[in-house]
């Protein structure tokens, strides 16, 4: 008798539904990652949801039927991609702030093997500067967080002893999100012009060695 078998022989209800949910959750990854695509070449407004459920292989209307709208869809592809990325670079906490720096490097490395990502965040960024898209409120929290989070992470990097006395970490934390930002922006209109991991590593070098007590500067770690 097969495990999912009830008594009868016959395959449990349980056992259905959780193959149901596999069925539904694999198909709605698929739609989040062509959705991905679309956003990223198209932007939002032109985006057609019917040509991303065709390349899905699915209907419209089975599009929807995970998504209600396109707003939808954006919100969860925006933040599916953000969580992530912290669970894997900064899920955990880390011990210095030279640490978390590799953390940030490592985002970064990444980022520049996932062109149609990084090509997306960059363009709708720009589009939600309009108070009325459907990503503004989206941007507008998770950059006032960001700069909560690298301030708060600069602060310990204080508190530690680590960094010097007196760091304006508010305002250290929203220069380095400019740089990230602006260096990201470039290498998506020319990519083979910079290597933006290394430029960031430069950046993060740079003020590292100005923030921290002891003068040390950042190793670059490439991957293999």
């Amino acid at each position: 008798m097969d495990v999912k078998d009830g008594p009868s022989g016959r395959r449990s209800a349980k056992g259905t539904a959780r193959g149901t949910y596999a069925v539904g959750d694999e198909r709605r990854a698929r739609i989040l990652d062509a959705a991905v695509e679309h956003f990223a070449q198209w932007g939002y407004h032109a985006t057609s949801l019917a040509r991303i459920a065709k390349d899905v292989g699915i209907t419209q209307g089975g599009l929807l039927h995970h998504f209600r709208t396109k707003e939808a869809l954006l919100v969860s592809v925006l933040e599916a991609s953000d969580e992530r990325d912290i669970e894997q670079f900064f899920g955990e906490d880390h011990a210095s702030v030279a640490d978390w720096i590799q953390g940030l490097l490592a985002l970064t490395e990444l980022n520049s093997r996932r062109p149609a990502r990084t090509r997306l965040f960059n363009a709708l960024a720009g589009e939600a500067g309009d108070p009325d898209h459907p990503a503004h409120d989206f941007f507008t929290r998770r950059y006032r967080t960001l700069v909560a989070d690298v301030a708060q992470s600069l602060r310990h990097g204080v508190d530690s002893g680590e960094l010097r006395p007196g760091t304006d970490c508010e305002s250290e934390a929203q220069q380095l999100l400019a740089v990230m930002d602006g260096l990201q922006l470039q290498w998506v209109l020319a990519p083979q012009a910079m290597d933006m991991p290394q430029r960031l590593h430069a950046y993060l070098d740079r003020l590292y060695r100005t923030l921290s007590v002891n003068g040390a500067g950042i190793p670059l770690r490439r991957p293999e």
